[in-house]
């Protein structure tokens, strides 16, 4: 892995995980799930990251890693879904 690589995957590493951090701050205040799911994918793909820095490639790991990364998708998406389809709240005071 050459350095520029190496430094653009820490980036995303932090990236992934200051937004994981940031959507499960909203969560403390407002314990709604869809933060929690948005704070959990992005947890998620940041370990994609790690992992995918770890360990050497070619050694058939690949497909295993990746699924790291799908779940983190099917759990924004099955979020997203789920939210639009529950009722709205009532707002007024």
């Amino acid at each position: 892995m050459s350095a520029a690589t190496a430094f653009l995957g820490g980036g995303a590493t932090l990236g992934f995980l200051l937004s994981a951090l940031f959507f499960l701050r909203f969560w403390t205040h407002t314990h709604d799930s869809l933060f929690a799911a948005f704070g959990a994918a992005f947890f998620l793909l940041a370990l994609h990251q790690i992992v995918i820095a770890l360990v050497p490639i070619g050694h058939g790991y690949e497909i295993w890693i990746y699924l790291l990364k799908l779940a983190a998708f099917a759990l924004l998406i099955m979020a997203i879904v789920r939210k639009n389809f529950e009722p709205p709240r009532d707002r007024s005071p």
